[in-house]
């Protein structure tokens, strides 16, 4: 995105709008309620009497250190990210952001796979990584042409059918 600072050789994560702000709300809400909230805990924690012996003080500084934890790897995500820009999804050839219509030899049947970034992917509906062993065969194919997708579980072939935009 433009006006962030990015670190040379750091992986650029492709996002589409949606994915960029579900990042964002993330980060915002640990940065202003949950950092909130852990602090509420341990004043309370500490409360209690000896630290050295509270597992409900040592429980809230473990949260607390998880959730700084996440708001570095947030920020960190988020100096690496590029919007997905629709003009920029070819309808020619499978790259991140298309829908993918193929043939699955395998199984004899039709399926429809969205390509999006690892953050955005959810195969339970069908929205596949471009890092995933079916998004990385697929990157770069054309309507006709078969795949070869190298599994956890084996190796199979796909023909892709129809390449369209995510959004359409």
């Amino acid at each position: 995105m433009k006006g962030r600072e990015r670190k040379v050789g750091e992986k650029v994560m492709i996002l589409t709008y949606n994915g960029l702000k579900k990042l964002e709300d993330e980060l915002d809400y640990l940065k202003t309620e949950k950092r909130k909230e852990i602090a509420e805990t341990i004043k309370v924690a500490r409360g209690f009497g000896d630290l050295s012996e509270n597992a409900e003080y040592d429980e809230a500084k473990k949260e607390q250190a998880e959730v700084e934890v996440r708001i570095v790897k947030l920020e960190k995500m988020l100096q690496n990210t590029e919007l997905l820009n629709d003009s920029d999804i070819s309808t020619e050839v499978v790259s991140i952001g298309s829908k993918v219509t193929v043939y699955d030899e395998l199984f004899d049947e039709e399926e429809e796979f969205t390509i999006l970034s690892p953050i955005e992917a959810d195969p339970k509906k069908n929205i596949i990584s471009d890092e995933s062993s079916m998004g990385k065969a697929l990157i770069g194919a054309k309507v006709g042409e078969k795949v070869k997708v190298n599994a956890p579980n084996g190796e199979f072939e796909m023909k892709v059918l129809k390449i369209c935009k995510y959004n359409d």
